[in-house]
């Protein structure tokens, strides 16, 4: 900053900082000017996880082209099924890939919901992303040996895994929607609980139309075995979110 002064005098003379200083004391003294503390939180580790998404994304169409093209083609036709999801592969790489940009993309949008109904349990537990990511993998881990040992039981392997592989299809697919969804919210628009709320009734809508068409796929077997479809409806497909829910509330 310099002084008004003859443009040959300009380069030689500055205000010093101390005068800067008193200058702008001296302001806010007289016209009662009250400084507010502006926080800012960082987001640097928010784009890392979502630039992690991005390269699981772009290495599962690297790798496997075809079979990705026909993965975002299921709201459409069911053909991923019939050609590269026929022999219901769920250790598959590609699933894998998914699968962890699904674990990343649906804890950093449980992080948002729990930050926008408490903001002081984030500020206060610098790890709790860790433990939703944690928490999700262990649940899904155990939600899925649990029907992986159901199946063995009643000799019905082969139905279990086919419906297993579709219903990991679907949510790897709705990962996807997390995934834009979370760039919106974290970037471009700060979402309020009403709104998070709405995008979750869409997810449970589409997930709840994603089992209906598998379950129509397999409804002759249903049929067969209908009371052990309406038992194994309430313990492993209900009652698990209701206690989750409960724990967490």
């Amino acid at each position: 900053m310099y002084l008004f002064l003859p443009k040959q005098y300009a380069n030689e003379i500055r205000i010093e900082p101390l005068f800067t200083n008193l200058f702008w004391r001296t302001f806010a003294i007289k016209f009662n000017v009250q400084y507010i503390e502006r926080h800012t939180e960082t987001l640097d580790w928010v784009t890392l996880l979502l630039v992690c998404c991005f390269v699981l994304l772009a290495f599962a169409k690297y790798l496997y082209p075809k079979r990705f093209e026909e993965f975002i083609l299921l709201p459409i036709t069911n053909k991923y099924f019939l050609v590269q999801g026929r022999n219901d592969e769920i250790q598959h790489p590609f699933n894998i890939l998914l699968f962890a940009s699904q674990v990343i993309s649906v804890s950093l949008f449980i992080y948002l919901i729990i930050k926008k109904i408490n903001p002081e349990i984030p500020k206060s537990n610098p790890w709790l992303f860790v433990q939703i990511c944690t928490g999700y993998v262990v649940f899904v881990f155990i939600k899925f040996s649990i029907e992986k040992i159901i199946g063995a039981i009643f000799s019905i392997d082969s139905l279990i895994n086919s419906y297993l592989y579709h219903k990991l299809s679907y949510r790897n697919l709705m990962a996807i929607l997390f995934f834009v969804v979370n760039l919106v919210f974290f970037y471009v628009i700060d979402p309020s609980l009403n709104l998070l709320f709405i995008f979750v009734s869409v997810i449970l809508l589409l997930n709840g139309i994603a089992l209906f068409y598998s379950y129509k796929t397999n409804g002759n077997v249903i049929l067969g075995n209908f009371f052990y479809f309406i038992l194994y409806l309430c313990a492993l497909e209900i009652s698990p979110y209701i206690i989750l829910y409960k724990a967490l509330s």
